[in-house]
């Protein structure tokens, strides 16, 4: 693992950096206000090239890694944009992006990764269900052959840019749980088309993050041929897990981004305002947790990279993902708990923006994989015996 970047990530950073001097926390707060969705941001990150770094040059993308991405969505959510500078490029540009350059056939991959690399298509992920929650192997949506055909009936919840997705892949059971060979074996994913009259959206009220929409999503009697078919029929659990790791390395990414801007923010605010005839930021019990939680959110950042230089040369990664993702979550909301707190009762206004970056921080303990399940994992591999 080389310390010294490449030019290539000297360019990124500066590009980011550009991105969100334009967008920056004012912007997130109009649209967080509005609920509305940041279209001019998701088409200046195609303009960029943010949208095509995972995808390879013969597709239209950089054909660059996730060690890139990282940095992109670091870089975003560090100099202004928030918890959005990944939200943005996460399902379509990462996940989904991973997954038809990895287990999509070569027209999947030609019909739709120009398009993603351009920005011109949204995907939705379909993985959550109510009753299954982070037991993805316990999903109940089906996908019954018929003849050259699949029927497709199921529950998803908390599926990001279902409202606008051009396209959802969504993860089904061809064999039932109890039938399969294996709690792993029998799922399979499918892309489907969102316009299909099968398919009905209904966003959630959340407590942040309202320039997206989560959703619920309902598939009834949905029928798509047999090219529809994202992989191998019944080993949609390892195509799966290729993109879940990277899910894990993107909100480690946020974490540690948002971190830094809040960090950032408040040193400056600390800096500005006196009392006792002092600025704030010379007392200890101002700079010292700020600082400490600091050191964590940097280290975090380590493990990061550590996660993504792994999974770019094809090497098993999901114990670094789960600590990448378990330590910068930690040292994020710590981080940004302590900043919020030098701004005193400044912190719980709207306008100095920091609460809304501890109400974004805090999805990350529960999402892409709760905090939970992440220790349960590293337990594991740790040598502690399997707890589920």
């Amino acid at each position: 693992m080389e310390f010294e970047a490449p030019p290539e990530h000297a360019l990124i950073r500066s590009t980011a950096s550009d991105i969100a001097d334009e967008y920056g926390p004012e912007y997130w707060r109009e649209r967080e206000e509005r609920g509305e969705f940041a279209a001019d941001f998701w088409d200046e990150l195609g303009e960029a090239g943010f949208h095509g770094l995972l995808i390879p040059e013969e597709y239209g993308g950089a054909g660059m890694g996730l060690q890139e991405m990282g940095l992109a969505m670091e870089t975003l959510c560090a100099e202004g944009c928030g918890m959005a500078g990944t939200w943005y490029l996460v399902v379509t540009a990462g996940m989904a992006a991973i997954a038809l350059r990895e287990s999509g056939t070569d027209e999947q991959k030609r019909e739709y990764l120009p398009d993603v690399a351009a920005g011109d298509r949204v995907f939705s992920v379909a993985i959550t269900e109510p009753e299954a929650g982070t037991n993805t192997l316990n999903v109940g949506t089906r996908a019954e052959r018929d003849g050259d055909e699949y029927v497709l009936n199921g529950k998803k919840a908390w599926i990001t840019f279902a409202d606008r997705a051009d396209e959802m892949i969504l993860v089904t059971r061809t064999t039932p749980r109890d039938e399969a060979s294996k709690p792993t074996a029998g799922l399979s994913l499918f892309l489907v088309d969102m316009d299909d009259p099968g398919i009905e959206v209904s966003p959630i009220r959340k407590h942040a993050i309202n320039y997206s929409k989560s959703c619920e999503v309902f598939v009834e009697d949905v029928r798509v041929p047999e090219t529809a078919l994202l992989g191998e029929e019944g080993e949609g659990w390892w195509h799966l897990v290729e993109t879940l790791n990277p899910e894990r390395v993107g909100f480690a990414a946020a974490a540690t981004g948002i971190a830094e801007l809040a960090v950032s923010n408040a040193v400056d605010y600390a800096n500005d305002r006196e009392v006792f005839d002092a600025p704030i930021g010379t007392h200890q019990a101002v700079s010292f947790p700020i600082t400490k939680a600091y050191t964590n959110v940097e280290t975090a950042r380590l493990m990061r990279q550590k996660a993504a230089w792994l999974f770019d040369r094809g090497r098993d990664c999901g114990y670094e993902t789960n600590v990448a993702k378990a330590a910068a979550v930690e040292a994020g909301i710590d981080a940004v708990y302590h900043a919020m707190q030098a701004f005193g009762g400044w912190g719980y206004a709207v306008e100095y923006d920091v609460e809304r970056w501890w109400r974004e921080i805090n999805l990350t303990r529960l999402a892409p994989v709760t905090q939970q399940m992440a220790y349960n994992h590293i337990a594991t591999e740790m040598g502690f015996p399997r707890s589920y």
